[in-house]
């Protein structure tokens, strides 16, 4: 097709000003991914954006299998959809209290929630 780039479950873009490291969240605008590769400022990175992943999770945060959830980009972890998180997908295991990190499979693109 003439006008196509790629195929967008992975996607190529200028990384935060800190850098990012492979495996970790990013949040631009409304795009979430998780990032394929390390990168610093002036590179370019790889961040998938659909899949699931195995991500840091806000620890008193309690997700059911299936449950929504969004990232908190103050402190790059998974928890509850709330004011001022981005929704980026449903949580594939369940992650009590004290659990570290939860699997969640993205949904492509990140909302604010509300």
């Amino acid at each position: 097709m003439k006008t196509f780039i790629q195929n967008g479950d992975v996607i190529t873009i200028p990384p935060p000003t800190a850098g990012i490291t492979s495996g970790d969240g990013v949040l631009v605008g409304n795009l979430f991914g998780v990032a394929a590769n390390t990168a610093v400022e002036g590179e370019l990175a790889e961040v998938a954006t659909t899949g699931v992943y195995t991500l840091p999770k806000a620890t008193s945060t309690v997700l059911a299998l299936g449950a929504r959830v969004a990232w908190d980009n103050v402190t790059r972890v998974v928890t509850t959809p709330g004011t001022g998180c981005y929704v980026i997908g449903v949580a594939v295991n369940e992650a009590g209290n004290g659990a570290a990190t939860v699997s969640v499979r993205l949904d492509g693109i990140g909302t604010v929630a509300s």
